[in-house]
């Protein structure tokens, strides 16, 4: 019987993340956590003869949240431009796992056309010792793996 090696297990402290925005590309050091969900929207298909009904697949929708520290007026200040303006922007994220001694090696995961669904347009809070962060939930329309993770073995 095989057991899981715990050195190979990936710390989410060691990765790093990017936004890519109009041809910028800006290092998102201040990020807590980012996490992204792909959903397959299914519909149902009854069949004479069954008494379940079956499922199939028919797309899916890509959603996320983005947890930063309370740094930065980049997304404050793309949001007040479509308020402004009418016009949306999107934006790529770039996320990397990696942990240095781990046989899994490095995960490169870029989430495209990321669109916000909210921000936080200002923020005080005098109830807690604790940094000021936000959460930026968002959507993405597809998305693409770079580098994936090596097949591990047990031990």
């Amino acid at each position: 019987m095989a057991f899981f090696n715990k050195q190979d297990a990936v710390s989410g402290k060691q990765g790093k993340a990017f936004v890519i925005i109009e041809g910028r590309n800006e290092e998102l050091f201040y990020a807590k956590t980012i996490e992204a969900t792909i959903e397959k929207n299914k519909v149902d298909v009854p069949v004479l003869g069954k008494t379940n009904t079956p499922q199939r697949s028919a797309g899916w929708k890509g959603s996320g949240t983005l947890t930063i520290y309370y740094v930065s007026s980049v997304f404050r200040q793309l949001m007040r431009d479509y308020i402004r303006t009418g016009k949306d922007f999107w934006f790529d994220l770039q996320i990397v796992n990696e942990q240095p001694g781990s046989s899994a090696g490095k995960q490169t995961v870029i989430l495209k056309n990321c669109n916000l669904d909210s921000v936080i347009a200002a923020k005080l809070d005098a109830t807690t010792d604790d940094m000021l962060d936000e959460e930026l939930p968002f959507t993405f329309e597809d998305y693409d793996i770079l580098d994936s993770f090596n097949t591990i073995q047990g031990i």
